[in-house]
């Protein structure tokens, strides 16, 4: 990659309590090939000694750390993350995930630099458990126009793969700080009204997807009913957007009857599968675990 196409990437690690695995998602981004990195964590108030194991990797000259007295608000923390970047492009990452392709960001920003029409470019997931052991992978939907027929009823992109123009999150808003929660997927729907999508068909992170004893925060923050409304909530917001507002109603109904289920975590592969032969439209394909 040539010195004018290197622009910098600014990683940006939002984390609270994580000790045990902060510095595993530290290290697979400072393990990138794409080396003109900033990487900032914004610590919300950790009590737990994260600061502590963050303060181990500040010898790096490009890894700052902001701390913040405990916000509450995932997306509030994220639009905070982001505003202290200078990064032409902003590669999210979750303090208890990490990559696991090395190249993850250089394939990314090749192909952002190579198709200016594009702000979003996310890749496939492996979901492990709090051993790491491999549970499942999947690779979501590749093209624009496919992305766009089911965006309204799946997240169609895994946030800790992605890497977006931060030119675009702000002139579509940043995170919606009033869905508390959502605002992920929200900002996907966003950045699709000002550019185009696009999905590498390589698996680039490994995710805890917040296991018992590791909660994420909507899992702390909703209750069932709760996270039913806020799913609504979010498809109704952009149902002039995007099509199959009202299959995508009938998959909220049937998420929230799936939390009811016992042993619902190890009938997750099988309630995708079944979703994927109602709807013909899941953006998710599994694979088996290597």
């Amino acid at each position: 990659m040539s010195e004018a196409s290197n622009p910098i990437v600014s990683v940006v690690i939002p984390t609270y309590n994580r000790k045990k695995t902060v510095g595993r998602a530290i290290q697979s981004a400072l393990n990138q090939s794409f080396k003109n990195l900033e990487i900032v964590v914004l610590d919300d108030g950790s009590t737990d000694g994260t600061n502590e194991v963050v303060a181990g990797y500040l010898h790096h000259p490009n890894i700052r750390y902001i701390y913040q007295n405990n916000q509450g608000s995932l997306d509030k923390t994220m639009n905070n993350l982001v505003r202290a970047t200078r990064g032409k492009y902003i590669a999210p990452l979750d303090d208890d995930d990490f990559w696991c392709d090395a190249d993850k960001i250089k394939k990314q920003v090749e192909f952002l630099e190579k198709n200016p029409a594009y702000v979003l470019v996310g890749g496939g997931a492996i979901k492990i458990d709090q051993n790491g052991k491999e549970i499942v992978r999947y690779l979501v939907t590749e093209r624009d126009q496919d992305i766009r027929q089911k965006i309204l009823m799946n997240n169609a992109f895994v946030h800790v793969s992605t890497l977006y123009k931060k030119d675009a999150w702000e002139k579509v808003g940043g995170y919606d700080e009033d869905l508390d929660g959502g605002g992920d997927w929200d900002l996907w729907m966003k950045l699709g009204q000002v550019g185009k999508f696009y999905n590498m068909q390589e698996f680039f992170v490994k995710y805890s997807g917040h296991q018992q004893d590791n909660p994420g925060y909507c899992e702390t923050r909703y209750g069932r009913q709760g996270w039913f409304q806020l799913n609504v909530r979010l498809r109704k917001k952009h149902r002039h957007q995007y099509p199959h507002y009202s299959q995508a109603l009938v998959l909220c109904w049937l998420g929230y009857g799936y939390s009811f289920l016992p042993f619902k975590r190890r009938l997750w592969p099988l309630v995708f599968k079944i979703r994927s032969f109602l709807f013909r439209n899941s953006p998710y394909r599994y694979y088996k675990s290597q």
